[in-house]
């Protein structure tokens, strides 16, 4: 009897139960929210990643006797938005010379820059026969692209004949820490009083801060939060991804793993950041504000929720895309991964010395950052 799986690809969650889904993402995924069913299934949906929106799925998936064996998210995409890894001048090089780099193929939870599982298999073999079937879809198109996956998966995309490139985010680490003041402490004394000044100033200002979770969300908060995020979204000419149906649908299928924190002065609501979390790790995702109030941002997206890890026993904060004012607040830069294989041979070579050279650039980039940490073992 062979072991050899059967391959599918899905057009849609409907395609797989979710218990089934949910137990692959729970034993091989670390049960990251953003990889649930409820999650995904949510954002396909609503329209926020569908084929209307540019972010047609075709989830690759492995089947013995009946049973999900293994799975990768996996996206037919007619543009690059929503990715955080920016190949435009990639898809404006294909266009110049007369080939067409749309549409892709794009494995990444859609709309954020958030590193975990791509490959969700027991094995090695397994996530080599998923980057296997990605790239023979991939020959269908014209490249294949694996957003933020893990370390070990990463490894697995290059033996599969897939360049890696790396990139910097910024994450806080909790080193045990009892409390807020904890962890000031460790801070260099001129970060620890900027810190202190900058949260007393928003709490001079009457600004009333709250932490919802689960049911303590209403959808009154969704309608508010959506209210920010799209106005976030027009102040920087752009058009949002995402909905309050999308919002309300997380809200109701994952409330145990969503934290919204709420500002309001004089009573009323003011601004809201999103955010989501697991046992062990809590994602930055959204801020917005229909008013503006003096380092409020650096309030709601950064020291509630940072107490907010601390109090959970939280071990990682991912800040998400960009930021290097990050790293004043306790944040230091990690290396992300993404891998890609172009099946245009000449722009191949050609991406791969960029990558070569782009690589260099960043392990730089990251040791001058790292010169810069703000703890005091580096005064």
């Amino acid at each position: 009897m062979t072991d050899e799986p059967e391959t599918r690809i899905l057009n849609s969650l409907t395609d797989v139960e979710a218990v089934q889904w949910n137990a692959l993402v729970r034993d091989h995924a670390q049960d990251q929210p953003f990889l649930r069913h409820e999650f995904l299934h949510a954002m396909h949906e609503t329209g926020c990643a569908s084929a209307h929106s540019g972010w047609a799925p075709k989830f690759i998936t492995l089947w013995r006797q009946g049973r999900l064996a293994a799975a990768m998210p996996l996206y037919l995409k007619s543009h690059s938005y929503g990715e955080y890894v920016f190949d435009w001048a990639w898809a404006d090089a294909y266009n110049r010379s007369g080939f067409e780099y749309y549409p892709k193929l794009v494995s990444a939870i859609p709309f954020s820059p958030i590193s975990g599982t791509r490959l969700i298999a027991a094995d090695a073999a397994d996530r080599g026969r998923l980057a296997q079937a990605a790239l023979q879809v991939a020959q269908q198109v014209s490249s294949l692209h694996v957003l933020f996956p893990t370390e070990i998966e990463a490894q697995d995309l290059v033996s599969a004949g897939m360049m890696l490139r790396v990139g910097v985010q910024f994450h806080w680490q909790n080193h045990g820490y009892r409390s807020f003041e904890e962890f000031l402490g460790d801070l260099a004394s001129v970060k620890r009083k900027k810190i202190r000044q900058e949260r007393r100033k928003v709490a001079e200002s009457g600004v009333q801060l709250h932490r919802l979770v689960g049911s303590d969300i209403s959808e009154e908060h969704w309608r508010f939060f959506t209210r920010c995020y799209n106005s976030t979204y027009r102040a920087h000419h752009s058009t949002p991804y995402l909905n309050l149906e999308f919002f309300c649908r997380l809200g109701e299928m994952l409330p145990e793993n969503v934290l919204l924190v709420l500002a309001e002065l004089d009573g009323k609501p003011v601004a809201c950041s999103l955010n989501l979390f697991s046992g062990t790790t809590l994602y930055g995702r959204y801020w917005g504000a229909i008013g503006h109030v003096p380092l409020l941002h650096f309030e709601a997206c950064y020291y509630q929720t940072l107490e907010f890890c601390i109090e959970r026993g939280i071990s990682v904060f991912e800040g998400g895309a960009q930021g290097e004012h990050k790293l004043a607040r306790g944040f230091l830069p990690v290396e992300t991964r993404s891998a890609h294989w172009l099946k245009h041979p000449e722009f191949s070579d050609a991406v791969e010395r960029f990558l070569e050279r782009e690589t260099e650039g960043v392990g730089r980039y990251i040791d001058e950052l790292n010169d810069r940490a703000p703890f005091r073992k580096a005064e």
